[in-house]
């Protein structure tokens, strides 16, 4: 099998062929920001971290797997609850893990260790996990079969996975709003079926076989929902969005460009509550079995 290389530490981890444009994203700009905003982006999906972790009922001695960690604060929480095992948070973005690392040093969890790694093809230890998590991290495998084979692999017979994703963009607001706002009138193709991306796990039936063919069992799909938080106030969240969705923009004109900014603000100041801008979300908590 043919493997290819992101940016990182040295010696610069694999990635498969099929993670390549998500490496790329994710270990660079993309990862980038969502860094240098970290505490943010864990305040937008605070009731969900709650419930997955909830629904994870982390023993003391559980060995725990965190799949798309990110920066860490569901592998840290992890560790915290398995105090007597240990959680390893793995995710592609080598900005992410140099923060998490930095997060759980200063909290001083020493039970927790991150890899800057693709867990679509890490060689894990066989059943050397009890549990698997993952908070909207598990969505961009290029190879999804291949992936939950390789992380059913890493979890022992009777070992659990909880995960959380998205329901389809129809279900939520934050996305549906914010991203027609800055498409700024144009029709902007959907991505093709299958594709690697946040809703690519949308599909109780396709998440139900697709854990059923690489190895879990006793598969659960609960509907949950949530409001997700995107700034202080309007001028707040207009930043934060603006820099998440920029892209969005590239190769637009001045007025288009103006013309998706007033939008933004149109639809960020209808959210504006007492308690911050946010958006009404749902997702779907998964939870299976090691068969």
């Amino acid at each position: 099998m043919a493997f290819t290389t992101i940016k990182g530490p040295s010696p610069c981890p694999a990635v498969d062929p099929s993670n390549a444009e998500s490496a790329k994203a994710w270990d660079g700009g993309e990862g980038a920001y969502w860094a240098a905003h970290a505490e943010r982006f864990d305040r937008s999906v605070a009731a969900y971290h709650h419930r997955l972790l909830e629904a994870a009922a982390i023993a003391a001695g559980d060995r725990v797997l965190d799949i798309g960690c990110g920066t860490g604060q569901t592998t840290r929480d992890a560790a915290s609850r398995a105090v007597a095992g240990s959680a390893l948070g793995i995710d592609l973005s080598a900005e992410m893990i140099s923060l998490a690392r930095k997060l759980a040093a200063e909290a001083g969890i020493r039970n927790v260790t991150f890899e800057q790694a693709d867990a679509q093809i890490f060689p894990f230890e066989a059943a050397s996990f009890d549990l698997a998590i993952s908070r909207t991290g598990a969505m961009f495998f290029g190879d999804r079969d291949a992936a939950f084979r390789n992380i059913a692999s890493s979890v022992r017979t009777g070992g659990r996975l909880a995960m959380i994703t998205w329901q389809p963009p129809a279900a939520s607001d934050w996305f549906t709003e914010l991203t027609s706002a800055f498409a700024a009138g144009r029709d902007l193709p959907a991505p093709p079926p299958g594709a690697p991306g946040p809703f690519s796990l949308a599909d109780p039936a396709y998440v139900r076989e697709l854990l059923t063919a690489t190895g879990f069992g006793s598969v659960d799909v609960e509907d949950v929902s949530a409001p997700m938080w995107f700034g202080h106030d309007a001028e707040d969240a207009c930043a934060f969005v603006s820099g998440l969705l920029g892209w969005m923009l590239d190769g637009l004109g001045e007025n288009e460009r103006s013309r998706a900014h007033d939008a933004l603000r149109g639809t960020i100041s209808r959210h504006q509550t007492a308690a911050g801008v946010r958006y009404e979300s749902r997702a779907w908590l998964i939870q299976a079995r090691r068969a």
